[in-house]
């Protein structure tokens, strides 16, 4: 399939697929929307979430609260910008984040370089981490910051096995329009077994379809408002 990078409204980078006229961001911002969908509604909630949980433990047992720990799950790994942000509000927030990203069909290293999200963030010092998010080998848990630690499985998003193990899963596929299947009751319920009780699932997608597989396999969903040039985006919690 032919693909080409192109540059997006906020002046971030991605990548398009002529054939099926896809990105694997949004035209209208790439970081924008990554920002908005994953960090904001998704990372940020789930610290929120934490943090009430640590209060509440610390004032019941006088012990002093501890660094929150996440475990994301990235649902198409893709440029690795999800992957960036995360691990740069990771640090911010002396959040440890332990993430595992699943890709297929990873990106070229000519595709990498072009990538400027680290230019784009204002921490154009950190380029080379974000290079060697692709560079680590795959299937090995890899520490990158004293905060992140990044574990990259090429495989298809139907072969994941995990249970009871995630806080948080970022649902990141291509768009329903070009591949259905990744959108179905059976890869939810997928989704669904590998998140903890009470974890929490984004996605930029808002499709009427999308939501009531989510709901049939026994999500609790909550629409949101959703990116640049997006209505609405969708935050699943496991019941």
């Amino acid at each position: 399939m032919q693909r080409h990078v192109i540059t997006t409204a906020d002046g971030s980078t991605t990548i398009h697929l002529e054939e099926w006229n896809e990105q694997y961001h949004s035209v209208y911002g790439a970081i924008q929307e990554a920002n908005h969908v994953y960090i904001k509604e998704g990372l940020l909630f789930c610290l929120d979430e934490n943090i009430a949980l640590e209060k509440s433990i610390s004032f019941q047992t006088h012990t002093k609260s501890k660094i929150p720990k996440i475990s994301v799950l990235e649902i198409g790994f893709g440029t690795g910008l999800n992957a960036f942000l995360t691990l740069l509000n990771a640090q911010e927030h002396h959040i440890k984040v332990s993430y595992v990203g699943v890709e297929a069909y990873p990106i070229t290293s000519e595709e990498i370089a072009t990538m400027n999200y680290a230019d784009q963030v204002g921490h154009s010092q950190l380029g080379s981490i974000y290079k060697n998010l692709h560079t680590i080998p795959w299937e090995e848990t890899i520490p990158l910051t004293p905060y992140f630690s990044l574990h990259k499985q090429k495989k298809f998003f139907e072969d994941i096995t995990n249970k009871d193990q995630f806080d948080l899963i970022y649902f990141d596929a291509f768009g329903a329009r070009v591949q259905p299947e990744l959108w179905t009751e059976t890869i939810f319920k997928i989704m669904y077994a590998a998140l903890k009780d009470q974890g929490i699932l984004v996605t930029y997608a808002a499709k009427g379809s999308v939501r009531r597989n989510m709901q049939k396999v026994g999500f609790k969903i909550e629409k949101l408002g959703g990116p640049p040039g997006k209505r609405e985006m969708l935050r699943a919690v496991k019941r």
